[in-house]
């Protein structure tokens, strides 16, 4: 399983050179920071920090997204199947640490 998901952070990589094609402008994106789409029906844009990436619990939700999506994300850009009040969660107990 920790095999997964340290092959998780090169595709991470292609999904952030992907939007590195648009313009700041189009993403509004902070440097540091990457954009993802979360939600299982209705999908709500968040802008995250990139070290988040790195962190097991969120690893799991790429995980998720990959057997999902594969690397062909319906926004265009990365695309977190899950509910967003459990995003939410997991993010702000990732701010704290």
């Amino acid at each position: 399983m920790g095999i997964r998901f340290l092959s998780l952070v090169p595709h991470a990589k292609q999904i952030l050179k992907m939007q590195s094609g648009f313009t700041k402008n189009q993403l509004d994106v902070p440097k540091g920071h990457v954009a993802v789409y979360v939600g299982e029906f209705q999908r709500k844009r968040f802008v995250v920090p990139i070290f988040y990436l790195n962190h097991p619990s969120f690893q799991q939700l790429l995980s998720h997204a990959e057997e999902k999506f594969g690397f062909h994300h319906p926004h265009g850009g990365l695309t977190i199947p899950c509910k967003e009040d459990a995003f939410i969660h997991l993010t702000s107990r990732l701010q704290v640490s």
